[in-house]
Formats: C-alpha cells, sequence, structure tokens
C-alpha cells in the first residue's frame, strides 16, 4: 500500500488554476467547484499558506471570476502554457516558497491541471488534487483526467480533506472558522 507525507501548512501552499470568466459558462457542475475553490483559498490564507492563481490568456478567456478575484491575496498570474509550470515566472513563483506540497483546484480538469499535475510530480512537488474543486466542461473528461492524475503519482483528495488534515485538531478558534467555509 503506497503511503504518503502528512500533509502540513509550512510545506503547502494552494494553486487555483484558470478559474475565468469565460470557460466558467461551459464547466460541468460549476457551483460546487467555486464553493470548494473559495474554501480553499479562504482558509489557505487563514493557515497562513502562499496562494496563487493563474489565468489562461486572460484576452480572450477573460479574467478570474469575482467571487475568486476579490478574495485572491495577489493578482493571478498570467500564463500562455497549458501548463503552470511551463511558464517561467510561474514555475519561479511556486519554487521561491520552498514549499513543496500543492493543493491544486481548478479547470479545465483534463488539460491545464491535469498538465500543470503532471510537471509538479515531475519536479518532485508533492501535488494534492481536490476532485470537488476541480471540473471540465464534460463530468467523463474530470474523471479521466482525475484517473490520469492519480496514475502519475497525485493524491486525489478534497478541500474538506485537506482542510481538516491540515487543521489537525477541533474545538480552536480556528477550526470554528476554517469548517464554516464547507457547509
Amino acid at each position: 500500500m503506497a503511503t504518503r507525507t502528512p500533509m502540513d501548512r509550512k510545506a503547502a501552499l494552494a494553486l487555483v488554476v484558470d478559474v475565468q470568466e469565460r470557460l466558467v459558462p461551459a464547466m460541468w457542475n460549476f457551483a460546487p467547484v467555486e464553493k470548494y475553490c473559495r474554501a480553499l483559498i479562504l482558509a489557505s490564507l487563514e493557515f497562513g499558506m502562499p496562494v496563487f492563481a493563474t489565468e489562461q490568456y486572460p484576452k480572450g478567456l477573460g479574467p478570474t471570476i469575482p467571487a475568486l478575484r476579490e478574495i485572491l491575496p495577489g493578482p493571478p498570474l498570467v500564463k500562455m502554457h497549458f501548463s503552470c509550470l511551463a511558464d517561467p515566472g510561474i514555475a519561479a513563483a511556486l519554487a521561491a516558497t520552498g514549499r513543496r506540497q500543492v493543493l491544486v483546484a481548478g479547470v479545465e480538469s483534463h488539460v491545464c491541471v491535469l498538465q500543470t499535475v503532471r510537471d509538479l510530480v515531475a519536479r518532485g512537488y508533492e501535488a494534492f488534487v481536490c476532485a470537488d474543486a476541480v471540473t471540465s466542461r464534460f463530468d467523463e473528461h474530470r474523471r479521466v483526467a482525475l484517473e490520469q492524475m492519480r496514475d502519475l503519482g497525485a493524491t486525489i483528495t478534497s478541500v474538506e480533506s485537506v482542510l481538516f488534515e491540515l487543521l489537525q485538531v477541533c474545538a480552536t478558534p480556528e477550526f470554528k472558522r476554517v469548517s464554516q467555509l464547507v457547509r
């Protein structure tokens, strides 16, 4: 049975890939994806973790949706490559944090998310794909991409699982604030 390193808020960062205005209307079952992307961002900030968002060709696909853009700690990183790590600036920004666990959310599962996860794993990062915070135009594309990412060595998980693993303990003010995000 495979084992993995426990998630650690001092080793982790959140990466939200291409949740953009012109992409979202075509996405399968997007409402929960938006909810869980917001929860991931807000909890990551609560935990003191870096949060990055990317935008694929924003001139054509528009900006990050307002519900996420308004809570991001900084402007999204613009890219033209499908994989975030194929962009030297984004790769450098992630590397500069010194963190090796990447919590991944976004769209589309079978294109930008998949290629990013492939490159994260190839560069020695631990990729944790939040299945409830990724989607594609079709559920079948999402399902196949999740299988491929697992085969590549990524951990397929959920935002709630990630948050509670990072919390480690209940009955604290932090627990109360973070647990509200997934209700």
